[in-house]
């Protein structure tokens, strides 16, 4: 994709499983409780377990090396968590670019949970990723 001001990148969805869950736990070693043992989920009263909000930096992260391939490099991603998101829940992420100076982009993002048996309701925003072009898995690479 080339950027330019304004271009849209194409949306990510996921559906956030109880194994993809502790899949991240287990690759983060995050094991806070609350992400995948439902004993301690029903005693705290929660729905159901909850997931990790840094999923959703992984998933724009995601998203934008989606759009720009594999020679870009997230420098920056900043994003502000609005409501929990649980385990069997839809997330959709987006993408519009809104500046391009040279090598450098940046994208602001939304993450949506999208509705089911709850409302749908923004998981992320504000958020936003300065993204390096032409640069392999980061700064000084070869």
């Amino acid at each position: 994709m080339t950027p330019t001001v304004g271009a849209v990148l194409p949306p990510l969805s996921r559906t956030i499983t109880l194994v993809d869950m502790v899949a991240y736990a287990g690759a983060t070693w995050d094991f806070y409780r609350l992400h995948y043992d439902l004993d301690f989920v029903a005693a705290a009263g929660v729905p159901a377990p909850v997931v990790d909000g840094q999923v959703f930096g992984a998933l724009f992260a995601e998203l934008v090396q989606d759009a720009f391939g594999p020679e870009c490099f997230v420098r920056e991603l900043s994003f502000t968590f609005r409501n929990l998101m649980f385990a069997g829940e839809t997330v959709r992420c987006e993408g519009t670019v809104a500046a391009v100076d040279g090598d450098r982009v940046t994208v602001d993002l939304t993450a949506t949970i999208l509705g089911g048996s709850r409302p749908s309701r923004p998981a992320a925003a504000p958020a936003r990723a300065l993204v390096l072009l032409g640069v392999v898995d980061g700064p000084g690479a070869s």
